[in-house]
């Protein structure tokens, strides 16, 4: 069952810019589900990616406190939302995974409008 669970989730790595200092220790950083264990990761980042990953660690996000209010008169409670769990895997010497490079070849690749209005 583990297996099939891997095939249909897809890994998308973060492109923030904490990630992005990361990525010059080799060490990318995948949002996750809660179930997943660190050797189910590495096994699909690899298949994914085409990559030699050497080290998964993983942590756990307390979801942030909201306050939320059932009427107008209704006194409001608070309730969190949901944890997330990132997995930060560091690859082996001159593995890569292109992160930021797919985003600037797509914006280099718009058009520029250079019309004027005057121009029709």
């Amino acid at each position: 069952m583990a297996d099939t669970e891997i095939k249909l989730n897809i890994l998308e790595p973060r492109a923030t810019e904490k990630t992005y200092r990361e990525q010059t220790k080799r060490v990318y950083v995948f949002p996750v589900k809660k179930s997943m264990s660190k050797q189910e990761i590495a096994k699909m980042v690899e298949t994914e990616f085409k990559v030699t990953v050497t080290e998964v660690k993983t942590l756990i996000r307390k979801g942030k406190k909201t306050r939320f209010s059932k009427g107008k008169h209704a006194y409001p409670g608070t309730t969190f939302r949901q944890d997330k769990k990132f997995a930060y895997v560091k690859l082996k010497e001159g593995d890569s995974i292109k992160v930021f490079e797919e985003q600037e070849e797509a914006n280099a690749k718009k058009p520029a409008k250079s019309a004027k209005k005057g121009d029709k």
